[in-house]
């Protein structure tokens, strides 16, 4: 028997097999979103995808190897960007709000199939449904190292990290889930920038107040990209600054 996280497709070539599969699932994460992941059939897919069912069943097995990659996707994604977003980043608390910052950039990307996560989660089979609150909590325990490397070093007060993560998670979440009314007020920059100085900032201490105000002005409070460092002194550049000649 297969393990669960494996899909098994009729296709041997890898890079068609991501092509098709990529077309599929976006077409798939629409319609789970609109009407649901129970009523959408495998001929929507198919259709809405622009490929005939036949070939939907050379790339999945069923309906339940397309919801599983819809989410692993996301999960995915947090793994792997938000460290990238973390490298070269040393302060801690510039690692913990970039790492915020990160987090509702995926989600904004791909709102869809984050609202997902939470709609259909459960309707996987129950292996599968381990295996994506298995990924939720590797990102999860990144976030909580960042926090703990704030306490650590003096720039947060001791705080129970879980819970504060599990908040921190939940705001990022919350730009999809409540998009609608979140758009009205806010742009991503904005809502990012308020949810820091909501869950973030309260439990700093002084030295990481004064950080993360260094981190608002390098980033142009989170609207632009995070500061480049000096190779040369190790000091923190505006991402816009130009380096001095040698």
């Amino acid at each position: 028997m297969s393990s669960p996280e494996h899909v098994a497709s009729a296709v041997s070539d890898p890079k068609l097999v991501e092509e098709r599969r990529a077309g599929i699932l976006d077409a798939a994460v629409s319609l789970f979103a609109e009407h649901g992941y129970y009523v959408t059939t495998i001929q929507q897919i198919a259709k809405a995808s622009g490929v005939s069912i036949g070939l939907i069943y050379q790339y999945f097995g069923d309906k339940d190897d397309i919801l599983f990659l819809s989410l692993r996707r996301v999960l995915d994604r947090y793994e792997t960007e938000i460290p990238a977003r973390l490298d070269g980043v040393e302060h801690p608390v510039d690692r913990l709000c970039t790492a915020v910052w990160a987090y509702c950039a995926i989600v904004d990307e791909l709102r869809q199939a984050a609202v997902l996560t939470y709609r259909s989660t459960g309707s996987l089979r129950a292996d599968r449904r381990a295996l994506i609150q298995q990924a939720e909590l590797r990102t999860n325990r990144l976030l909580e190292r960042c926090v703990r490397a704030c306490v650590d070093s003096g720039f947060m007060r001791p705080i129970d990290e879980f819970l504060l993560v599990y908040q921190l998670v939940m705001f990022c979440h919350a730009w999809a889930l409540k998009h609608w009314a979140m758009r009205e007020r806010f742009d991503l920059a904005g809502y990012v920038s308020k949810g820091i100085a909501l869950l973030v900032e309260p439990f700093l201490t002084g030295r990481g107040k004064t950080a993360l105000a260094a981190l608002r002005r390098r980033s142009r409070d989170f609207s632009a990209a995070p500061a480049q460092r000096s190779a040369a002194s190790g000091a923190a550049l505006p991402a816009d600054s130009p380096r001095e000649a040698s």
